[in-house]
């Protein structure tokens, strides 16, 4: 199956009128799907396991060298740069694969994006692209320069999704099943600003996303109107303090409609990024919504990134899409 039948299998299940691009899926049965490694090496067995994984959805894995390549250096690159790009722009171009699966997330993607060759890959029909944490300058990329939708998911070849049964079934459904209409929310959900806004979803992983501020040739980055989806990692609170900073500083936020927060998965303590959250966001005076259920956290979402949804932050927050 190509993926344009994929495109054409999304187009044909959403609903009239719905803003959902098509290349979120959702893939069939027999999909060819791509295994890259953009950023950290992943461990074997967990590769093993994740082979495992998309054969039970019925779906055939194929394997690009930088999943099981050493960078000559850096233990934390999944081989060198030239390898993760050329793995990552060859996934995406060739027609015979459906969908584009980050395999890891760590640290290294920010390497590749200037390798690749914008052109070509605007040429290809875009596709399914999974991943999460450090794949934000990926999905930043695809969305800024392709004009492409992605998904936002925990990634595919680590225990954090392999040994969380609701993680694994929300990458399911993004993967198998049409995302219009979706509904996202938690348990923990609060609102700290209340309101609704409608807008197209952008952001991921905070500190990648400061990371990529100022990248020279980066088109300018206009928020208006788009809703923000940001979580993080293992970060101290004065770190997260000052990735929001420079994201302000930046003009981030200018125009920005809505913010949804993610887990922070051992950062904080917790009670002070949320009071951080209140303290620098809230005055921003648009729907601000607390632990929205998409992360580095257990049970965590797949969320789409570079599609229109709504943000409810009322009696029972949750964000829709389309």
């Amino acid at each position: 199956m190509s993926a344009r039948a994929s495109a054409a299998a999304v187009s044909a299940s959403a609903p009239a009128g719905s803003d959902v691009p098509p290349e979120l899926g959702p893939l069939r049965p027999g999909a060819r799907v791509a295994l890259v490694a953009v950023s950290g090496p992943p461990a074997a067995p967990l590769v093993e396991r994740s082979l495992d994984l998309v054969r039970a959805w019925g779906l055939e894995p194929v394997v690009f060298p930088s999943v099981a390549a050493s960078h000559p250096r850096a233990s934390y690159l999944a081989g060198d740069d030239a390898q993760r790009a050329a793995d990552l722009q060859q996934a995406w171009c060739d027609p015979s694969i459906d969908a584009v699966f980050c395999v890891r997330g760590g640290y290294g993607s920010v390497r590749v994006l200037d390798r690749l060759d914008v052109s070509a890959l605007a040429a290809a029909a875009p596709k399914p692209l999974f991943g999460s944490s450090d794949v934000t300058g990926v999905h930043e990329f695809w969305l800024e320069r392709l004009g492409v939708a992605t998904w936002f998911t925990p990634m595919l070849a680590t225990g954090a999704l392999l040994d969380d049964d609701e993680a694994i079934e929300s990458l399911r459904r993004s993967v198998l099943e049409p995302v219009a209409g979706r509904v996202y929310t938690s348990s923990d959900a609060r609102v700290l600003v209340p309101g609704r806004a409608t807008g197209q979803t952008v952001g991921g992983n905070l500190s990648l996303v400061a990371m990529t501020l100022g990248a020279k040739g980066r088109p300018p980055v206009d928020n208006t109107g788009r809703i923000a989806l940001l979580e993080d990692v293992t970060e101290a609170t004065y770190r997260v303090d000052g990735f929001l900073m420079s994201l302000l500083r930046a003009g981030w936020f200018d125009g920005i409609a809505g913010i949804a927060l993610g887990s922070w998965h051992e950062c904080g303590p917790l009670e002070e990024i949320e009071a951080l959250a209140v303290e620098l966001l809230a005055p921003l005076g648009v729907p601000l919504v607390w632990e929205l259920g998409f992360g580095h956290g257990p049970r965590a979402h797949s969320v789409p990134l570079g599609t229109i949804a709504t943000l409810e932050a009322e009696d029972a927050p949750r964000l829709v899409v389309g």
